[in-house]
């Protein structure tokens, strides 16, 4: 078939108005569980310090009639601090591009400004569920808080609540709950299996912490969901009336022997390690919130920094932990 002679066509047509959507889609993710899940407060200086006590251990505790007690000696209590970091982004528009007709958004700058605040929150659950170990800083160096990782365990070896998944045993840190320093794999990841979680779950326990969630890379989290019985083998399925039947195969909360768990999915935490939180002892201070900073104007544009100072508070690395050297398969 031909086109009909000297019919109008929009091949060469001229005038005809564009169709441009005012939607702007983007699919970035913007879900934190780290950040989201932890407590917030507030600091008054760079350093933020505080105190972490203990019990002595149990004892019979059985003593003579009549006896004449001697003192005990006292135990002082522990004393840490992290630093807070500062994280910001800059965006700078011409008084042009600000007045002109943009599709799906009012004022180019606010929409960037609004982008860079998201970006930040990204960054900073990224940061916090690193290995970054805190650094004073000075005038050439950036102040770096020290992430989830530098706090947890304890400083005796084969008596930790990380546990190295390349021998299932758990891995002495020198200096470790103070932020300076991490664990590290005795060798390359091997396959994460249930019983390396047990042992976290179970040190934290012994310890006095109260962990109900697990947090990981979203491929340990499908492993996760395996081991607790969620296998393609063994799926499940629902129908209700004429509604299509659905298969499960995911596992978002195990019972163990030492408390019931979420499994929860991070798509920003280090891909060979897992984190079994207590939640009640950690919260991120803000020395300064989010904040919109106008910069000095120069020339015929404008620019803002958005920012935030912070810093992670782990009032008790104890209550918490972790296992290292794991992969999905």
């Amino acid at each position: 078939m031909t086109m009909l002679t000297n019919a109008r066509s929009t091949f060469s047509a001229i005038g005809i108005r564009e169709d441009l959507s005012n939607i702007i889609y983007n699919i970035s993710p913007m879900d934190t569980p780290f950040l989201s899940s932890c407590g917030r407060d507030t600091c008054d200086n760079t350093l933020f310090e505080w105190q972490v006590d203990s019990l002595a251990a149990a004892a019979a505790n059985q003593q003579l009639e009549g006896d004449v007690p001697s003192a005990l000696a006292v135990t002082e209590t522990t004393r840490y601090g992290n630093y807070t970091q500062i994280s910001f982004k800059t965006v700078a528009t011409t008084g042009t591009a600000e007045a002109v007709d943009f599709a799906g958004r009012r004022s180019s700058q606010a929409y960037q400004m609004a982008k860079r605040a998201k970006e930040i929150k990204r960054d900073m659950e990224k940061m916090l569920t690193s290995e970054d170990l805190k650094v004073a800083g000075n005038s050439t160096l950036a102040r770096k808080s020290g992430a989830v990782n530098s706090w947890l365990g304890n400083s005796t070896a084969g008596d930790s609540n990380i546990i190295d998944g390349s021998n299932a045993t758990p891995a002495g840190i020198a200096n470790a709950g103070n932020g300076s320093s991490v664990a590290s794999p005795s060798t390359s990841d091997v396959v994460l299996t249930m019983n390396m979680v047990n042992l976290a779950v179970k040190a934290c326990y012994e310890r006095g912490g109260s962990p109900d969630t697990i947090i990981s890379d979203p491929g340990l989290k499908v492993k996760l969901s395996a081991l607790g019985g969620a296998t393609l083998a063994d799926l499940t399925t629902e129908t209700k009336g004429d509604k299509p039947a659905h298969a499960i195969n995911a596992v978002d909360v195990v019972v163990t022997d030492f408390g019931t768990f979420k499994f929860v999915p991070d798509r920003f935490c280090l891909g060979n390690q897992l984190y079994v939180m207590d939640w009640d002892y950690w919260s991120v201070s803000y020395l300064r919130p989010f904040q919109t900073v106008n910069l000095a104007k120069t020339g015929d544009a404008v620019k803002q920094m958005m920012l935030a100072e912070y810093g992670l508070r782990a009032k008790n690395g104890e209550s918490s932990g972790s296992v290292i050297g794991v992969k999905d398969a």
